[in-house]
């Protein structure tokens, strides 16, 4: 859900806390990052003067690929499953995260280094053969071109980590995503494919009580992708589908709710589901869990917190921060009469980052009616254990 963004949300994002940079000073970023996601989204000490989300808007596009920097919190988001020509299968994440650091740029600021932005991006690679899971992460101020976000031409950037649209103002797709770091680097072509996907209502999406515990949100959810992967030094060409979530909020969650688990998984048969399992600190499901259904044709149908059950199979414990997550996920439609095992391809595929979280790869197994469902997507894990990390 990319909050940290699906949605975030999603999300996710919310990984960017990163509250406290500023005035003129030389260009490193000292960053003290807040200590759970939740907080990052939720209601904090630095929201007034924000633009709230309260009621759905019209989007237009291509603008709305672009930044919002009425809002407190943004994030464009990847993720993707891809097969090289020999056969061998990888699953992708890139995403970049924008947080405000004032509602307004202070006119008596006028050093080129004062930033009104800092953005963060993360950067994994799943290379499934191999068993290795591959986390990077990067960090600066939207300022002296360092980082930022447009959306004629359509571009996001932290240093040279991007996702560039075509030079042409009124087109935002193909997008060419683009990282490395060592030996490790993606270069990606993602398409349209469906149609867009306004989540929630109209692309609001609620999350919590309060009128403003929400976001706009929206999903391309089947992006054909080719390109180039590499990992461990060698290169491959792959292939295969992509998912992207854009999210932008100022405080998007409750400070009851302490996490989520977030799915997107494209089924075989054409379908694709989203789905976001909020989770509060008693330990209940949280009522404002929803989802969505798109069809075959691109229609979509919303789905609340009764009609999808979510049970954890499992438990897989990091060997680094000995956290333990669940290991795998049984998740039902029963208006659908789906009955999917949602199974990491990976065990472990944890952001040992700024913030820690489980984010990667998985597959489907499952019924869909009188029929077998199968299928790929991600799937993101936040609120376990400790998430809180020591700026290095």
């Amino acid at each position: 859900m990319r909050f940290r963004g699906p949605i975030l949300l999603a999300a996710i994002f919310a990984i960017v806390a990163i509250i406290a940079i500023w005035r003129a000073r030389p260009p490193e970023v000292s960053a003290r990052p807040v200590r759970t996601v939740s907080q990052a989204l939720g209601p904090g000490p630095h929201d007034d003067g924000f633009a709230r989300v309260t009621e759905p808007r019209e989007f237009h596009f291509p603008a709305d690929h672009g930044p919002h920097p009425a809002f407190r919190n943004e994030w464009w988001y990847w993720t993707g499953n891809l097969i090289a020509s020999t056969g061998r299968a990888f699953g992708f994440e890139l995403t970049i995260f924008r947080t405000a650091l004032a509602p307004d740029q202070d006119p008596h600021r006028a050093s080129a280094w004062a930033p009104r932005d800092i953005y963060m991006a993360h950067f994994t690679i799943s290379d499934l053969a191999a068993g290795r899971f591959y986390a990077f992460e990067r960090t600066s101020r939207g300022a002296l071109d360092l980082a930022g976000a447009r959306a004629a031409p359509w571009r996001m950037w932290v240093l040279d980590w991007s996702a560039v649209g075509p030079d042409d103002d009124a087109a935002a797709l193909p997008l060419r995503l683009r990282a490395r770091e060592g030996d490790v680097s993606l270069d990606l072509s993602l398409e349209q494919g469906k149609p867009t996907v306004l989540e929630g209502d109209r692309g609001l999406s609620r999350k919590g009580a309060e009128p403003d515990n929400a976001s706009y949100y929206y999903s391309l959810t089947r992006m054909p992708t080719s390109g180039s992967i590499t990992a461990g030094g060698e290169r491959f060409d792959v292939r295969g589908e992509s998912w992207m979530d854009r999210e932008w909020s100022t405080r998007a969650l409750s400070t009851e709710q302490i996490g989520w688990d977030w799915f997107a998984l494209r089924l075989d048969d054409g379908r694709e589901l989203m789905y976001f399992h909020l989770r509060r600190r008693d330990g209940k499901k949280d009522a404002w869990s929803s989802g969505t259904l798109v069809d075959r044709d691109g229609t979509s149908r919303r789905l609340g917190a009764d009609d999808v059950t979510v049970q954890p199979i499992g438990t897989w414990t990091s060997p680094r921060s000995h956290t333990a997550y669940p290991a795998a996920f049984r998740l039902a439609v029963p208006a659908a009469a789906l009955d999917l095992q949602v199974l990491p391809l990976l065990a472990d595929q944890e952001l040992d980052l700024t913030f820690r979280y489980w984010e990667g790869a998985v597959r489907i197994e499952g019924t869909a009616g009188a029929g077998l469902a199968k299928g790929l997507g991600y799937l993101e894990l936040t609120g376990y254990g400790d998430e809180s990390r020591q700026p290095r």
